[in-house]
């Protein structure tokens, strides 16, 4: 068969075009593969010096001993009684024990005063038992006759035994009236009088329980309830007169009406 005027075999173009479009596909892979090497040597150029690309994600970091600052990684310094953290957060630094910062990149050392000692965290103190922090000072705690050491931080420091109260810097005697008795109040009346009597003017007075009447432990009132069946009248405890339809409450010292009464005029009518 002869050939055509390409000159070519029947079939040799359509390799031809096979060929040539792979060579295309090859061209371009070769260009992002240039254009990505590039990029990478781009990024790479720009991590300043004493700086790492980050573990994860994009961007560097700054090597331990080194803070950003802009677009650089600046040497940390640290400090005069200081040691630093190699943490990549913070200052990178902290005061030795003993010592607190009180102004940016300075360490003073903690003063502690007679009668203090460094707190655990070795940054500030307190004052030990039996003396007070004043301003900057631990003042010894002068008891008075008749106290104790108190555990707080505000205030005298003692406080008065029981039986005394405080009285100025010292501890006087608490005056409990007769037929009274100390309690344990931290504050109001210290002394409280006993059963079957009540407070007044200072002192603690029998209570009257009148006749078919009993002591009760109410804070309030006369002191005295009346038996059930009686009602309270003055000072006294009468009988309850119950009307016809009527019963006395749950507490006994009233009367109600039956279910279907009503109460009027002192009498329990039967409901219309």
């Amino acid at each position: 068969m002869p050939m055509g005027v390409t000159g070519l075999h029947p079939g040799a173009g359509s390799r031809f075009a096979v060929t040539f479009w792979a060579f295309i596909a090859l061209a371009f892979a070769a260009l992002v593969a240039t254009t990505a090497s590039l990029s990478a040597q781009t990024q790479t150029v720009q991590i300043p010096v004493n700086a790492q690309p980050k573990s994860y994600g994009d961007g560097w970091e700054c090597l331990r001993g080194f803070r950003q600052k802009g677009d650089a990684c600046l040497a940390i310094i640290v400090p005069e009684n200081a040691f630093a953290t190699n943490r990549t957060y913070g200052d990178g630094w902290e005061c030795l024990h003993g010592f607190q910062e009180v102004a940016d990149m300075t360490c003073l050392e903690v003063v502690v005063p007679d009668g203090g000692y460094l707190d655990a965290s070795g940054k500030s103190w307190s004052c030990l038992r039996g003396y007070m922090k004043v301003d900057d000072l631990c003042l010894e705690i002068v008891l008075p006759p008749n106290a104790y050491m108190a555990e707080r931080s505000f205030g005298s420091g003692w406080l008065c035994d029981r039986g005394f109260e405080v009285d100025g810097e010292t501890c006087a005697a608490i005056a409990v009236p007769e037929n009274a008795f100390l309690n344990n109040s931290g504050y109001g009346q210290p002394w409280t009088c006993e059963r079957g009597y009540f407070e007044r003017d200072g002192t603690c007075e029998a209570i009257l329980v009148p006749r078919n009447a009993y002591l009760d432990n109410a804070r309030y009132g006369p002191g005295w309830t009346c038996n059930r069946g009686y009602e309270a009248s003055d000072d006294t405890c009468k009988l309850i007169d119950l009307p016809d339809n009527a019963h006395l409450d749950r507490a006994g010292n009233r009367w109600e009406c039956h279910r279907n009464f009503q109460r009027s005029q002192g009498r329990c009518v039967l409901n219309d």
